[in-house]
């Protein structure tokens, strides 16, 4: 399913993470090392992201989505359920209405399916 996202053109990689930073899933054409690279990027961006609400004038203002953009294309992401997120690459010519539109319709789908609760402390068992 996470492969649909690839159907807007310009679209070039998507990945599915936690919150931790951990890869939860990936598009078919991407190598699992550089989805993991990802994954752990994107976590630390997205905690950052959130960090600046207040910069928005706002109290407790709720973090949506995060773009960033570098010479060769853009990078997406946003909630995906708690504790997940959608990160999507694309090139510079890509729709951006369209893109996120798709993403947005991607996690609608998911639904559920791509919630992960926080990791509980178990401490020693004795």
């Amino acid at each position: 399913m996470l492969d649909s996202a690839l159907e807007i053109p310009g679209a070039l990689h998507a990945v599915l993470i936690s919150a931790d930073g951990l890869l939860m899933a990936r598009t078919k054409d991407f190598d699992k090392d550089n989805a993991d690279r990802v994954a752990a990027a994107m976590s630390g961006v997205q905690s950052l992201s959130r960090s600046l609400g207040f910069f928005c004038e706002g109290v407790n203002q709720q973090w949506r989505q995060t773009l960033v953009e570098f010479d060769g294309g853009w990078v997406f992401l946003i909630s995906a359920g708690e504790g997940a997120y959608l990160g999507v690459s694309a090139s510079p010519d890509v729709d951006m209405a369209d893109i996120t539109f798709r993403m947005q319709q991607l996690v609608g789908q998911l639904g559920k399916a791509l919630t992960t609760p926080p990791r509980e402390n178990l401490g020693t068992r004795s």
